[in-house]
């Protein structure tokens, strides 16, 4: 193992101590007698709404109440906001910002897509141009992602960036340790300074990301707001394959039912993928044939494609 990984792993992404947990309950308790007393609710009121006892609800709102998640629910509805608004760990959001969600959460789904596309027209999208110049690869780890990346950006005369490499290179460890040792939430922080590294450093570049960089909404959006993204796909015996063929198994480890488990992952992430700009299925293609789809997908101009 390499010395001294994620020494500069920020705070917000480990485990929390006790001290950080109590700091936690604290805030909690504070957001719930704001919001109680800004609906001009007393404790009696909350807690017979929310069929909880009032010492309860008085022992919550000084910190002291580490509750179960139905117990949460029960509150949050009694004060009338999601359950996820209430838990919420950080600084309140502006109030702009939460009467612009709600706006947004009445709009039906078509409406709310032409709303996005208005705001990134508005507010700092790039242009077409420079985007198709930033050319990410997204979808399931096995599906052509490295091989088709590097061939596009040898066409395009653009370095060619593994988001995985460039995490493991900053961090000074290998994604398993981070994994081990921080968890997720430190993976997928690492993950967001990545590529906003790569966004501040390259005009120009192909970037293969990880299969699930899309179950991340924040660095999602980044990513379809900064760069052309195609979805380079397979069946999922071809995925299944490939993936045995690294030698890297994590999804399915130690399990039996590894390619229903394949499956079963994306299928849930199908939605997420499909907000790629363009879609490649590599099966039974050669990686020339694939790149020449992938040419036509990002329509780059004859001059640049010569490169």
């Amino acid at each position: 193992m390499r010395s001294a990984p994620l020494k500069d792993a920020p705070a917000a992404a480990r485990p929390l101590s006790g001290r950080d947990a109590d700091a936690y309950l604290r805030r909690l308790g504070e957001r719930v007698r704001t919001l109680r007393n800004q609906r001009g609710m007393s404790r009696k009121v909350l807690a017979r709404q929310a069929k909880v006892s009032e010492r309860y609800i008085a022992q919550m709102e000084a910190g002291l109440g580490n509750c179960s998640i139905v117990l949460l629910r029960r509150i949050a509805r009694a004060i009338g906001l999601p359950v996820t608004q209430l838990v919420h760990d950080g600084a309140e959001p502006a109030l702009d910002l939460v009467l612009l969600t709600q706006f947004l959460e009445r709009l039906p789904p078509a409406a709310l897509a032409q709303a996005r596309d208005l705001l990134m027209q508005n507010f700092s999208k790039p242009s077409d141009d420079s985007r198709r110049r930033r050319i990410a690869l997204i979808g399931l780890r096995g599906g052509g992602k490295s091989t088709l990346g590097a061939l596009l950006a040898k066409r395009m005369d653009v370095p060619f960036i593994e988001l995985d490499r460039e995490i493991e290179r900053r961090s000074g460890a290998s994604l398993s340790e981070i994994f081990d040792m921080f968890g997720q939430e430190t993976f997928r922080r690492a993950e967001r300074e990545a590529l906003d590294d790569v966004l501040r450093q390259h005009k120009s570049f192909v970037i293969a990301t990880s299969g699930s960089i899309v179950t991340e909404p924040g660095t999602l959006e980044i990513l379809l707001s900064s760069c052309f993204t195609v979805w380079v796909r397979a069946e999922p015996l071809d995925h299944m394959k490939r993936v045995m063929a690294q030698g890297d198994m994590r999804p399915m480890a130690n399990s039996g039912r590894a390619m229903e488990d394949l499956v079963s992952i994306l299928k849930s992430r199908e939605p997420l993928y499909a907000r790629a700009e363009a879609t490649l299925t590599t099966t039974g293609k050669s990686p020339e044939q694939n790149l020449d789809e992938l040419l036509q997908a990002i329509a780059l101009p004859d001059k640049e494609t010569r490169q």
